[in-house]
């Protein structure tokens, strides 16, 4: 379904997929895939070793299935593998719960790799899903705001770490680029976009957010998941102390945030909800702050603040190595 030969005048295209477990959404991604006015030359599937009909939904539409164990999953290092794997000269990546919006999207997404051989990376905006919460469709609307953006290395200076965000839950690149910094890094507990764009901008090239290449895609994290989340930023922006060093502290963005949350509930009328934010809030920036600190912890006590605990399984070194 999605196969098509290669245009003399438009690069191969490959859809890079990772799954586990995702049976309950993949279907409609897929029929939003199989829709889209740009043609692909394969849909890869890396599956985590899936219990359920993920594997089936997967190649009923057509899609090349690799399938890996569920332990020797790993943000960058999976997606590296089948990268290489692919075909396409722009590499598109998706979640399985990242559905594009219009038949378009993909195809808006793409289009500043296609216009600028400078840009080598893009990344669409991130609507929240029509059961989200106020707080979850909030942070979709704070991270991914309707206004196009472009940033090169030189713009750390103006935007700080918001210079390197990206998500590959909806982003595109330049095969060339990714394979002159050797794919995603390997070993990290997540964040391989975010530390694949500062590696690209830092090689001179230019990320761009494109606005106007949607998907719908959010999560109702618990304030426990939002501790976890937050406690897991802070130990990459340890184990990854470059980022901070070359682009600069995170803390001002978490200010903006606090601001745009309480603007953003009183424009909805959801003042009832402001108790919940601050304690979110609190929440977010304690797990930060641990997450900084985490080998000053009990190491017994760091894999249950995490919300990757698998990853310290994996990497016990890391514990190890801090102490």
């Amino acid at each position: 379904m999605f196969s098509s030969g290669a245009s003399h005048n438009r690069p191969l295209l490959s859809v890079i997929l990772p799954t586990w477990n995702g049976a309950a959404f993949l279907r409609e991604l897929l029929v939003a895939l199989s829709r889209q006015t740009v043609l692909f030359h394969e849909l890869l599937v890396v599956d985590s070793s899936s219990e359920d009909e993920t594997v089936a939904i997967a190649r009923e539409f057509g899609a090349q299935v690799l399938i890996v164990l569920q332990k020797d999953f790993d943000h960058g290092g999976t997606r590296s593998m089948i990268a290489r794997k692919a075909q396409g000269d722009i590499l598109i990546f998706l979640t399985q719960d990242a559905v594009p919006v219009s038949i378009d999207a993909l195809a808006i997404l793409i289009e500043p790799l296609l216009s600028d051989e400078k840009f080598a990376v893009t990344y669409g905006r991130q609507l929240p899903n029509h059961d989200a919460t106020a707080l979850a469709a909030h942070l979709r609307y704070f991270n991914y705001p309707p206004q196009t953006d472009v940033r090169s290395y030189a713009d750390r200076e103006r935007f700080g770490l918001q210079t390197v965000f990206a998500s590959n839950s909806f982003a595109a690149y330049r095969r060339t680029a990714l394979a002159e910094i050797d794919y995603f890094k390997s070993g990290l507990i997540f964040g391989e976009d975010t530390c694949a764009v500062g590696r690209l901008l830092m090689h001179g090239y230019k990320v761009a957010y494109v606005a106007e290449a949607m998907v719908f895609h959010s999560h109702n994290y618990t304030c426990l998941q939002e501790f976890r989340r937050s406690f897991d930023i802070g130990v990459l922006h340890v184990t990854e102390r470059w980022l901070l060093d070359t682009y600069g502290r995170a803390e001002g963005r978490g200010w903006q945030y606090v601001q745009s949350g309480l603007s953003y509930l009183v424009k909805v009328k959801k003042r009832v909800l402001l108790p919940g934010f601050f304690w979110k809030i609190m929440l977010k920036l304690l797990g930060y702050k641990l997450g900084r600190h985490f080998q000053l912890l009990p190491q017994w006590l760091v894999p249950v603040l995490s919300m990757h605990r698998s990853w310290w399984v994996r990497h016990r070194d890391v514990l190890v190595g801090h102490k």
